[in-house]
Formats: C-alpha cells, sequence, structure tokens
C-alpha cells in the first residue's frame, strides 16, 4: 500500500520538487497551498497531484483540511511542513503584524499540521514528518528576526516531537537548506545575491530538487534510524 504523503506549500519552488520527488518514490502525494488558485491548477494539470486549499497558520482549517485529504486519499503518513512567508525588516521598522504573520505561518503551521496527523501517525506505528527550516535560522540574517525565530524555532520543535514519536515508529527530522534557486531568492536584489553567491564555498546557489532528494530519504524506509536531526543541505554556506 502507497505511504500519503502531504506537502505544504507544494505547488511550486521547493515544495513542488519535494512532491515529484515522493510521487517518484511511489507515495500517493497531496500538494497544500495557501493563495495562489491559478498556480495550483497548473501544478495538479503538469503533475496529476491533487492540491488541497486551507491556510496551515490556521487551526481549525488544518484539521479540517487533513481530514478532507484521510477521507478522499487516505491515513497521512509523511508530513513535510514546507509552507513558509517572509515579511523582512529590521526590528525598529518591523511591525507586529509582521511579526505574527511570520509566526503564525511558518511556526505555528507545523504546530497545526503535526495535530492534524501525528495522533494517526502514532496509533498505526509508522509515520514521517520533516520540517523545512533554514540556514537563517541556524546563523541568523539582517533584517529576519522574525523569520529567522520562526526557523530556529522548527529546529527545536523537531527535537522535542522527535523524541514523542520514536518509540512509536514516528520519525522527525529538519531540513535547513541555504540559498535555493527559488522565486523567494530571485527576487532579492542582484548585487546582493552576488554577495550571497560569493558566500557559498560551492560557488552556486542551491537547486530544489537538491532539497527534495534529502526529503526523499528521511520519509523512506531506509530513514528509520534517523530521527530528531537537522540536516544543512547549503553548499557549505554555514557548518556547524
Amino acid at each position: 500500500m502507497a505511504r500519503v504523503a502531504i506537502v505544504t506549500g507544494g505547488t511550486r519552488g521547493i515544495g513542488k520538487a519535494i512532491c515529484l520527488a515522493l510521487k517518484e518514490q511511489g507515495c500517493r502525494v497531496v500538494a497544500n497551498y495557501g493563495g495562489d488558485d491559478a498556480k495550483a491548477r497548473a501544478f495538479t494539470a503538469e503533475t496529476e497531484i491533487p492540491a488541497y486549499k486551507w491556510d496551515v497558520g490556521d487551526y481549525e482549517a488544518t484539521i479540517a483540511g487533513c481530514a478532507q485529504v484521510e477521507q478522499d486519499v487516505g491515513p497521512i503518513d509523511i508530513v513535510v511542513n514546507n509552507a513558509g512567508i517572509t515579511r523582512d525588516g529590521v526590528l525598529h521598522k518591523m511591525s507586529w503584524e509582521d511579526w505574527n504573520e511570520v509566526m503564525r505561518i511558518n511556526l505555528g503551521g507545523c504546530f497545526n499540521m503535526a495535530k492534524a496527523s501525528f495522533p494517526g501517525m502514532r496509533e498505526r506505528g509508522w509515520g514521517r514528518i520533516v520540517n523545512i527550516g533554514s540556514i537563517n535560522g541556524q546563523a541568523g540574517q539582517y533584517g529576519q528576526v522574525n523569520y529567522a525565530a520562526a526557523k530556529s524555532g522548527i529546529h527545536g520543535f523537531t527535537k522535542a516531537l522527535a523524541q514523542e514519536g520514536a518509540k512509536y515508529g514516528v520519525t522527525v527530522n529538519a531540513i535547513a537548506p541555504g540559498y535555493v534557486d527559488t522565486d523567494m531568492v530571485a527576487a532579492v536584489p542582484q548585487p546582493v545575491l552576488e554577495k550571497i553567491i560569493a558566500k557559498i564555498p560551492v560557488g552556486r546557489l542551491g537547486h530544489a530538487e537538491e532539497i527534495a532528494r534529502g526529503v526523499a530519504f528521511l520519509t523512506s524506509e531506509d530513514g528509520g534510524f534517523v530521527t530528531g536531526s537537522t540536516m544543512s543541505i547549503n553548499g557549505g554556506q554555514h557548518m556547524y
């Protein structure tokens, strides 16, 4: 029986690459998305992967959305918490709304998805949760106190939940990507992007497919002895 996998923020960028990697691995994949209906329709037409719309930062919507997925597709075995937003700005100019929205979606979304899926995984004795963190949650980044805090929180959330799931056959891991050639990174001004690339030892941006391959391993049967771990995929930009 194919494992059912759900990828939040799954219709573009890293999320889309993860969906395709898990489909290739033999999973029955569902993508979640929060906003762009046209892009979601195009994604489904291209990949034949269904896309379900809800705001992962909304607890009730997430519980209902996951219940609908389980009704339509089957019990959720694999969750990849990839959905995330930025609202950048230095602290003295950052609004509470910009702080709260990033925390609500980037970190709160992980909690909400776990609340919806973790009990079933525990009962069935098998599950995989992979949370997409960030190099900026490990090293910090000027102008991103909200984003860095949320992503750093993901790493702590991962380690704590891994301890709760281990004896039930549920692994919980994180991946901390470096700078990857996505739309989010493409929005960075070119002079700034050039300075970033200059600090990456391998001399280039990462590719979404490289992150997806890490997720594919952690969610596979072969990944069962890895839990509470953060896999850094960043071209050597930050090592610790």
